[in-house]
Order: C-alpha cells, then sequence, then structure tokens
C-alpha cells in the first residue's frame, strides 16, 4: 500500500501557488514549468539511489556509466543536471538557462526523452524559479518511497486543472472516475489506448493497480499507447508516465484522432480508456470516408460524440474492453445517433452503463455517463444484457462545487458490477457494508434506484435508450430534510429524461397520424 503523502503535497502546492499569485503568470503559463520541476527532482531522486546501490562497483577494469544507471531504471544525470548544482548555483547565474541546459542534458543522455523537456525557463523570473527549486527541496528524500513522487505530480494536475478551468479539464479526469473505470475494465494485460490521452491519468492508474494489487511489474504487463492533439499536453503525458516509472513514453503521439489513426487502432487494442471532449462541432466528415474506424455510418448531427464511441469499439480486439465518459444526451440521442446506437447494442458489446453525478468534472457541472463495452460478452450469458447504474447519489462532496467517489464507493460500484459478471467482489477498501445491505445473498440483484439488468428486448421498447434512469427506477425514500439546490438539480434531471421520452411520443404520434391519412 503506498504512503499517504496528502500534508505534503498540501505544503508544496500551497507554497508554489503563493509564488504564482505574486508572479505575473497565470496557470496555464505556469504549470508546464513547476511539472517539469517535479520531474527533475524525481529524475534526481532516482538517480541517488541507484548511485548508492552502485557504489563499489566500479574497478580498474570496469567503470560504472550511463547504461548501468539505465539497467537500474533510472536516468542518468551529468553533473550540471543535479538538482543540487541548480539549487547551490550563485545569485548571479542565470538560473534560467542554467534549467534549461539541465533538461537538454538528460534529454541528450536519455534517447527515450528526446524532445520532451520543457527547455524554456527564461519566461519565468529568476526569483520565482529560485524559490521554486527551494521548495522542491523541502521533500526529504529520507523520509518518502519512489512513489511520492508520482503522487505529488498527480496532485498538482488536479490542483492546476482546477485553477485553469475549462482548458484544465481537456488535459485531466478526476482520479475517482479514472478510478472507477479501471476498477470496471480491469486492464491488466495487453496494450492499452487511450486516444484523448490528456496527461495520462487512466494510463497512470492501470499501472498503480497492476502494480498494488497484483503484485506485478506494470512494465511487463501492460503497454500503454495514446494519441493528443497539443503538444504541451503530450508532455505533460510523456512526464506524468516517467515519474510513475512506466515506459512507453514514445507511444504517446501527437495527432487530430478524429482525421489520424496513428496506431493503427482497427481491432489491436485488448483495452480502451478515455475521456473524449464533448459534443464537439465542425468535423469535416468528407475525411472520414472509407474510414473503418467508423463502421456504422457518420452521425447526420454536427455532433462528434457518435465518432469516438465507434472509434472506441472498432479499436478493440475480440475480447476487448471499454469504458469512457460520455455526455449525458448521447444515451438518448435521437435521429442517426439512434440508428448508431441500435447497431453497436446489436453487436452485443455494450456492457454497463453508470450514470455520474453533476459537479464531478472542472469543464462541465453537468451529470455525465460512463459507458462501458466488452467485445469478449458475445460469448457470456449476458450476451443480450446490459447493467445499468444509477450512481447520482453515490458521491462524497469535496467543497460547494466538486465532488468525488471515495475509494470505498468506487468498489462497491465496481462490486456491483463483479457480481452481475459472475466474479467475487473485493472489499478491501471497506465496501463489504454496502455489499451486505444491498446483496445480502452475496450475489447480483436488481435494486430498485441503484441498479438493473436489462435485456435488448427491454432496450428496444424503450426506444434503444441506453440512460439508467429509464431501467432503475427509484427507490422509497423516508421523508427527510433536503438540500433544496441538489433536490432541484434532481428533479431537472428526472424532467429531462421525460422530456425525451415526450419527444418519442411526438414522433410516433405524428409517424401513426400520417400512416392513417396515408401522407
Amino acid at each position: 500500500m503506498p504512503a499517504n503523502y496528502t500534508e505534503l503535497e498540501k505544503r508544496l502546492w500551497e507554497a508554489a501557488d503563493e509564488l504564482r499569485a505574486n508572479s505575473k503568470l497565470k496557470p496555464s503559463e505556469y504549470s508546464v514549468p513547476v511539472l517539469g520541476l517535479i520531474f527533475l527532482r524525481y529524475a534526481d531522486y532516482k538517480f541517488s539511489l541507484v548511485e548508492q546501490e552502485l557504489a563499489g562497483v566500479s574497478t580498474r577494469r570496469r567503470s560504472v556509466g550511463k547504461l548501468d544507471y539505465q539497467a537500474k531504471g533510472a536516468l542518468f544525470l551529468t553533473e550540471k543536471a543535479r538538482f543540487d548544482y541548480l539549487l547551490n548555483l550563485p545569485e548571479a547565474e542565470d538560473i534560467g538557462t542554467a534549467i534549461n541546459q539541465a533538461m537538454k542534458a538528460i534529454e541528450d543522455e536519455n534517447e527515450e526523452l528526446k524532445g520532451i523537456l520543457l527547455k524554456d525557463y527564461n519566461r519565468l523570473e529568476k526569483p520565482t524559479l529560485r524559490e521554486l527549486l527551494k521548495t522542491f527541496n523541502r521533500i526529504k528524500l529520507a523520509e518518502i518511497g519512489e512513489d511520492a513522487f508520482g503522487e505529488i505530480y498527480q496532485y498538482f494536475l488536479s490542483n492546476f486543472a482546477q485553477k485553469e478551468g475549462q482548458k484544465g479539464g481537456e488535459f485531466f479526469t478526476p482520479i475517482s472516475v479514472v478510478k472507477l473505470i479501471v476498477e470496471v475494465i480491469e486492464p491488466d494485460h495487453g496494450l492499452i489506448l487511450d486516444p484523448a490521452c490528456g496527461a495520462g491519468g487512466m494510463f497512470v492508474q492501470s499501472a498503480m493497480r497492476v502494480r498494488e494489487k497484483l503484485g506485478r511489474d506494470p512494465n511487463t504487463a501492460i503497454s500503454v499507447y495514446g494519441q493528443e492533439k497539443t503538444e504541451g499536453t503530450v508532455k505533460l503525458c510523456q512526464m506524468n508516465l516517467a515519474v510513475h516509472g512506466i515506459s512507453g513514453l514514445r507511444n504517446i503521439r501527437q495527432g487530430n484522432t478524429y482525421y489520424e489513426d496513428i496506431h493503427n487502432c482497427v481491432g489491436q487494442f485488448d483495452f480502451v480508456m478515455a475521456n473524449p471532449p464533448f459534443n464537439v462541432d465542425g468535423v469535416d466528415n468528407k475525411k472520414l470516408e472509407n474510414d473503418p474506424r467508423f463502421p456504422f455510418a457518420k452521425p447526420k448531427v454536427d455532433n462528434a460524440n457518435y465518432l469516438w464511441i465507434q472509434l472506441f469499439y472498432t479499436a478493440l480486439n475480440n475480447t476487448g474492453r471499454a469504458g469512457f465518459v460520455m455526455a449525458n444526451s448521447a444515451s438518448d440521442a435521437r435521429g442517426s445517433e439512434l440508428e448508431i446506437r441500435q447497431e453497436l447494442i446489436k453487436t452485443g458489446a455494450v456492457d454497463v452503463m453508470i450514470a455520474v453525478s453533476s459537479n464531478f468534472f472542472y469543464t462541465v457541472t453537468l451529470p455525465c455517463t460512463l459507458w462501458f463495452l466488452d467485445k469478449g460478452k458475445a460469448k457470456t450469458h449476458r450476451k443480450e444484457k446490459v447493467l445499468f447504474i444509477d450512481g447520482r447519489h453515490i458521491y462524497r462532496q469535496i467543497d460547494r462545487a466538486h465532488r468525488e467517489f471515495t475509494d470505498e464507493q468506487v468498489e462497491f460500484i465496481s462490486n456491483i458490477v463483479r457480481l452481475y459478471r459472475g466474479e467475487a467482489p473485493d472489499t478491501k477498501n471497506g465496501s463489504k457494508i454496502l455489499l451486505d445491505t444491498y446483496f445480502p445473498e452475496g450475489a447480483y440483484q436488481d435494486v430498485a434506484g441503484l441498479c438493473r439488468v436489462a435485456t435488448r428486448a427491454e432496450i428496444e421498447a424503450q426506444g434503444w435508450s441506453l440512460n439508467p434512469g429509464r431501467y432503475v427506477g427509484v427507490a422509497e425514500r423516508p421523508v427527510e430534510d433536503f438540500d433544496f439546490a441538489e433536490k432541484l438539480e434532481e428533479l431537472n434531471e428526472e424532467l429531462e429524461s421525460l422530456n425525451v421520452e415526450a419527444r418519442e411520443l411526438e414522433e410516433r404520434i405524428a409517424e401513426n397520424i400520417a400512416q392513417i391519412l396515408g401522407v
């Protein structure tokens, strides 16, 4: 079990954020340089560990060199790339140029990092840079484990995402949502794809699960492949992988996923995970003609949601699983999107749908839905079934505007999926009480207001809707005090669902009248 570095993370963040507040920089201008310095501190820490390990190995016949460090998982650092060297530079020295040179030296000595590290530290004021170095020097190396730097990097990513708002949400998916996706699809082997990878949180959580739950080296169990539109975000992802000890940095590539199939994805991957941008318009469908990644047709509406869904589906091999975040509207979308959804459901690959409450994301306050596909399901008893879970009432309130899942809640929801699949639940994070309450027989059962398994015939009768609220129903609850804003939000969600049903009824009535009149 990794150590808890919460207090250390908070102290470091508060110090770094105070420096930003007293500088002329926006969060978006400050985040990448700061994350780069965390990476540098990690590289120095790892180098120091291996240096101690190799002490005494050098002989007159054989000296210790770069390959010895790299063989033990450390980046090789020259003297001028060491953290202490930079920290102790005289005040008269140009610290920005020195850090740039240190980053270049690391790239020169470690081929996998070539072109990845930021080398533009002159943009930051010299006093700010020196204070940042002192801030990260507060990490007492003797008191931490190697996992500390990955935890710190993730913590800073999360905080920068909140500070940057809409832009931050483009590169960061809240960790508790990522954990839930990972626990449901269990990516413990083979090739993993995220075609909208942001800062790489899906890869990091997958690797952590392999290391902590299975006791295996993730670099021998899984291989990660990512694609991202902006170069800066690609570098954030690559550094994130590096500080977590995950190999495959060169598999994270820059490109527009709609038009560029960089990894030749069709049928290749064991697992696909993603949090794509919602409701994107302006995609040029003419560029997608004859692209095998879109087998069900292109949506006629100017909305890319069902392009993404097809991308995820086609990237899977015959036993592959996918988990991704999607706008609620996609579950009930009409017209050509309904036709695509119908075809997808008929393949038998749609496995689980989980409704998530509002305020989980930094970019949007609206609720969303997690979709899970499983191509291997076609050979099981679940072939023509879909599990619907309404998780909108499962969360921990962080502050007025943000919510998250606790580890216990992640485990509970994923255990519902395990019971549905006929697998043993996992209760290490304390979900046993919830399981015993809702599933006293230790086996899956439908629970009003929480979960229900629907057959394909039932889904067809609901107009091929994949909205969990259509199937799960409402649990009986005693009258109690309630939060007005929360209740209003619940009623609004119910109204949205009823409006969708009303539109369907209008369409059916219009069709029936047209048939009667012979129009």
